[in-house]
């Protein structure tokens, strides 16, 4: 017997059909930065794990000598919707770091590549793991817990106006769950102007940016941050392209 089904559930079923088998692609090979490039001085592969490093500077050991932030930048290609695995840990007592996304390489600085665009936020302390932030751009975008909307300001389209929408969960409760000096693992999903971070299963944020600034695709890289010497180490980044 020959089945007619309605054109619109042959279109649902097509769309789960190829969201379902979404190929995942591991980005680290577990043995060296083949497929990534930043400075060599920096980065480097440690028992299995991108390590990234600052050293103290001579004159005022408080600071490393990192004199801009900087990153490890994702050479094969450009994202614009997808969902990105990755599990990070930054062993010393301060340090900040975050995984850029959908963002463009400005130049090459002294220290390594300089990046600009939206950043999955973390760090060693209890306030911005989890927030969105954009490098070099228009700043934090959202808070740790928050639903928000980034939509043109009033008076000048070319500025942006953020608006708390809702809450996706407690700031203090998140941070919580974040195990210092320990492996955590971050999800970011960006379908769209929609853009999710979550941090050991927990949503830390959840943002429409509906202002002309936002970014539909670029480059993916993890940063380096001037400022007090530090250790970060990332493993296990899987990437899911979406539809």
């Amino acid at each position: 017997m020959k089945l007619h089904l309605p054109l619109g559930i042959i279109a649902i079923a097509s769309f789960f059909t190829t969201t379902s088998i979404a190929q995942e692609i591991n980005l680290f090979n577990g043995k060296d930065l083949t497929g990534w490039e930043g400075n060599t001085a920096l980065w480097s592969v440690e028992d299995g794990v991108i390590t990234g490093k600052t050293a103290p500077n001579p004159e005022k050991p408080e600071k490393s000598t990192l004199r801009h932030n900087t990153f490890l930048v994702w050479k094969d290609g450009k994202l614009a919707n997808f969902e990105l695995r990755f599990k990070y840990r930054i062993p010393t007592t301060s340090g900040n770091s975050g995984a850029q996304y959908r963002s463009i390489v400005l130049e090459e600085g002294a220290d390594g590549p300089i990046v600009s665009g939206y950043q999955a936020d973390f760090e060693a302390g209890p306030k911005y793991s989890g927030i969105l932030y954009e490098e070099r751009g228009r700043g934090v975008l959202a808070l740790r817990g928050q639903q928000v909307k980034v939509v043109p300001a009033p008076d000048n389209q070319e500025k942006h106006k953020i608006e708390v929408t809702g809450s996706v969960g407690d700031s203090d409760a998140i941070q919580a769950s974040i195990k210092q000096g320990d492996w955590n693992e971050y999800r970011i999903v960006a379908n769209g102007n929609h853009l999710q971070h979550f941090i050991n299963g927990k949503q830390t944020v959840d943002v429409s940016d509906e202002q002309s600034k936002a970014r539909s695709e670029g480059v993916l890289a993890l940063q380096m941050h001037a400022g007090p010497p530090m250790t970060v180490q990332f493993k296990d980044i899987v990437l899911k392209k979406l539809p």
